[in-house]
């Protein structure tokens, strides 16, 4: 072996090591980004609606911003949960206005209603909803 060939290979190979987080950061994850959201871990989590950390969650219209999941109490026994990041800029957090029924993102004005779609824009894309369950005083939210 030469030397500009062994100096050539030694390139290689390191260029390779140096690569290789890059490379595996490039590949599919289950990241919540088609819809604004940021989330990088798969939604899954149960509140206790009798802690005081989500007492706004015990009065209809109330709501809570937790991991960027907005939940709101929309009627009686009915959450919503929705990504917390509008889909026009990514703005966090957006905020659910009970008396006009919908989620407003106070940064450029896009509203969306109780299921996501967009109400108006300048947003195009509706945001990320996520299931909700209702277990006595447990609220399971997850994807």
């Amino acid at each position: 072996m030469n030397r500009n060939h062994f100096f050539s290979t030694l390139g290689i190979s390191a260029g390779m090591i140096f690569m290789a987080p890059v490379l595996s950061s490039c590949s599919k994850s289950i990241a919540d980004t088609s819809s604004g959201g940021t989330n990088t871990t798969p939604v899954d989590f149960t509140l206790d609606l009798t802690s005081p950390t989500y007492a706004a969650l015990n009065t209809i219209g109330g709501s809570i911003v937790k991991d960027n999941i907005i939940i709101a109490r929309t009627s009686a026994g009915v959450y919503v949960a929705l990504t917390s990041i509008c889909s026009h800029q990514q703005y966090n957090p957006i905020a659910f206005e009970s008396a006009n029924g919908r989620f407003h993102c106070p940064n450029h004005g896009s509203n969306f209603g109780i299921d996501g779609s967009v109400i108006n824009g300048p947003a195009t894309s509706p945001l990320k909803k996520y299931n909700t369950t209702l277990s006595g005083t447990s609220l399971r939210v997850f994807a």
